[in-house]
């Protein structure tokens, strides 16, 4: 495969476009208290802020990820970015809360679109330990976007209110855009048709489930709604996978892919890890603000160790990560993450930002620094060039559907209050702990199959 006529404007392109998703999620997590103040929201409908995006972006993922290798990547991602800009300008012009709903659901259906081309994009610019070194680029400023979302989006609802945290994508979007239609080149396979059937069961069994557990976590009451709810959404998974197996190699997630050890478990080590994370990373904030005091600013600056921890070593870990393979680093890498949520126990109301809240927050940036680029490039490097935008973007949809069922079960601590609150949160922090310990072990039994540069040696 040639290299990019523009390699570097190419990364910038796909960097600028994915931190679109990053900085939303880690802006909007620091400013739900100010959405629920001002919209009058209840626990449950805070919860639907989160999940209104990433439901149809954990659901809709595969199905962007498979159109862009079908219909162009490129043009799949300029799209995605359009769409994307437009609906956070109508989140920051909604008047009620349904409104701000549909609008976070329209970013959620431009995100899925977006993310996996940008990563398919990076993947067909680049080979060998090139690729290893940009996705290691591309993972490392993604995160280094995150750490700026939350004390960005802090300052913003103090200052402004938190409408103005939807604006801060517009000049993103803009630049990515015009880097893209001007220097990135089209890529796409143009040999697998859309899986329309596979993505409306995908939609149904997430939104079901979502429902359902959201309902059980907020109000603590397992009933015969939550029932019909949980057992339609498992109807739905199974139709999915019934539909994904008669597709065969038309199937937006061709079940084949699963025949390889390593893809199977680089899936189950998604699901656990990030949505560990993502629960965590929604919680943490929300409680230094309802328990412990903090400004939205000052959580936002709280969490800055975390993503910016990752951001300045993923570069590092993309390289170290394409001559050794992703065996070891995701193995260890995943157990500091482990020990990092168990530190989180020491977070309380009255205790110094330095002692409680930090080590936790210092620990889970290593561990995660070490797991961020590996994985993308193990997963790149366990499907052909045919299948990356659809491997791509199912591991996308994997870890988004990880948190959304974290954020889903996580209305039972934000319906908790004061002392209650601290206590419910550590029994997350400890859940999360569990879960992942869990993927390290995943990564350590089933990774052995792929070799450093397997991908180069392949071409």
């Amino acid at each position: 495969m040639p290299a990019a006529a523009h390699p570097r404007l190419t990364l910038a392109a796909c960097i600028l476009a994915s931190s679109l998703a990053f900085i939303d999620g880690s802006v909007t997590n620091v400013a739900l208290p100010a959405i629920g103040a001002d919209l009058k929201a209840t626990p449950a409908e805070l919860q639907w802020t989160i999940n209104a995006y990433l439901l149809p972006l954990s659901a809709l993922l595969l199905i962007g990820g498979a159109a862009g290798d079908y219909f162009g990547r490129r043009k799949l991602l300029v799209i995605g970015i359009a769409m994307f800009t437009l609906a956070s300008i109508a989140c920051a012009l909604a008047g009620d809360l349904t409104m701000l709903l549909a609008a976070r659901a329209a970013q959620g259906v431009g995100a899925a679109i977006l993310l996996p081309n940008s990563l398919a994009t990076l993947g067909h610019a680049f080979t060998g330990e090139a690729r290893g070194k940009a996705i290691g680029t591309w993972a490392g400023v993604g995160a280094i976007a995150g750490a700026v979302g939350p004390p960005l989006g802090g300052w913003l609802v103090d200052a402004i209110g938190w409408r103005a945290i939807f604006y801060v994508n517009v000049p993103v979007a803009a630049a990515a855009i015009f880097i893209a239609l001007r220097y990135v080149e089209e890529s796409s396979e143009g040999e697998l048709p859309l899986d329309l059937p596979g993505a409306l069961a995908a939609t149904v069994a997430l939104g079901a489930l979502t429902w359902a557990l959201t309902l059980w976590s907020s109000h603590h009451a397992f009933d015969g709604t939550v029932a019909i709810g949980l057992g339609a959404g498992l109807l739905a998974i199974v139709l999915f996978l019934w539909i994904e197996h008669h597709r065969g190699s038309r199937a937006m997630m061709p079940i084949a892919m699963f025949g390889s050890r390593a893809f199977a478990g680089l899936t189950l080590l998604t699901f656990l890890l990030y949505g560990a994370l993502g629960g965590v990373l929604l919680l943490l904030p929300f409680v230094l603000i309802e328990a412990a005091g903090y400004t939205a600013l000052q959580a936002g600056l709280a969490l800055l160790p975390m993503p910016l921890g990752m951001g300045l070593a993923s570069r590092v870990m993309g390289k170290l990560t394409a001559r050794v393979g992703p065996r070891w680093p995701l193995t260890i890498g995943a157990l500091i993450v482990a020990i990092g949520f168990a530190l989180l126990v020491l977070v309380d109301a009255d205790a110094s930002y330095w002692t409680s809240v930090f080590p936790g927050c210092l620990v889970i940036a290593i561990g995660m620094s070490s797991v961020a680029a590996p994985l993308t490039t193990a997963v790149l490097a366990a499907v052909d060039d045919t299948h990356a935008g659809t491997a791509s973007g199912f591991n996308s949809a994997i870890a988004r559907t990880g948190g959304l069922i974290a954020t889903a079960i996580a209305g039972a601590v934000i319906a908790s209050a004061g002392a209650g609150l601290i206590a419910a949160f550590h029994g997350g922090a400890l859940v999360g702990a569990a879960l992942a310990a869990a993927s390290s072990a995943t990564a350590l039994l089933t990774l052995g199959e792929i070799r450093p540069n397997q991908k180069q040696n392949q071409k």
